[in-house]
């Protein structure tokens, strides 16, 4: 049967209004706790900022040329991003289906991909602010001058992207609350600190350098620090192609798991 264009414009003006609730509501949500969601993350990057780019920088002196705050610091906007972004996705999802009304998302005639979209648009927006005002913070400490805005703003969305379709993932396979912790502490926090974050990848040994190759949030960390800094230790364009890869991959696995009802439906 053919769908006439009024119908079809009923249709995504039904999507679009779903879209813009979840979203509405994930807004909400990180705002009415504005205390756990965006004052922790400010402090712990103040921490940063303090201990690594004043005291222990000083002694450091330049890294690649740079100085050491300079150096660090779009490694420390890109890891708040990042962590935030995984932790919003993961506890909202999760709380949802824990309180079982995710079911009434999946029993509506509202497309999986909204559902998917609509808590992945809620948790990059997190990053997003999070990220800014780590960034506010970082100018008390060095100017920061972004000589690649587009470079800047493009890694930011592709990272937080990424990081919230994976917290998605995390979200609908965990059982109980404690799953959505092991991801974050075993996994996201060692390949974080391990992604040049604090330190050029030139400074490795042969072996660990090529171990620090197969880490996805070095190449995020570098493409960032490019758009901030003008400097990076890989090829922006490897960068870009494996976020690129990320995102298709883990939208896909997304919706797979909401089509089969993987972990949602009991």
């Amino acid at each position: 049967m053919n769908t006439t264009p009024h119908a079809e414009s009923s249709v995504a003006q039904r999507n679009f209004v779903a879209l813009g609730t979840i979203v509405r509501r994930e807004i909400t949500r990180i705002l009415r706790i504005w205390g756990q969601t965006l004052v922790p993350p400010a402090i712990t990057m103040t921490l940063y900022f303090l201990i690594f780019g004043g005291l222990i920088g000083s002694r450091v002196g330049k890294m690649d040329g740079l100085p050491y705050m300079d150096f660090i610091v779009p490694g420390l906007v890109m890891m708040s991003v990042i962590q935030n972004s995984y932790g919003n996705i993961s506890s909202s999802f999760f709380g949802a289906k824990f309180g079982r009304h995710v079911e009434e998302l999946l029993v509506s005639p509202m497309p999986h991909w909204v559902i998917l979209l609509g808590y992945v648009t809620g948790a990059v927006l997190r990053g997003i602010m999070v990220g800014a005002i780590v960034l506010c913070i970082a100018l008390l400490f060095t100017d920061v001058r972004i000589p690649h805005p587009l470079v800047t703003l493009s890694t930011v969305l592709l990272g937080a992207t990424i990081f919230a379709l994976a917290g998605f993932v995390n979200a609908v396979y965990a059982k109980k609350f404690d799953d959505i912790a092991i991801v974050p502490t075993f996994i996201l926090t060692p390949l974080t600190y391990l992604g040049g974050v604090f330190y050029s990848v030139s400074l490795l040994p042969a072996w660990a350098e090529a171990a620090t190759h197969l880490n996805p949030i070095f190449y995020m960390v570098n493409a960032f620090r490019y758009g901030l800094i003008g400097h990076s230790d890989v090829p922006v364009g490897i960068a870009y192609a494996l976020m690129f890869a990320f995102v298709i991959a883990l939208a896909a696995l997304g919706l797979w798991l909401l089509k089969r009802g993987i972990g949602l439906r009991s």
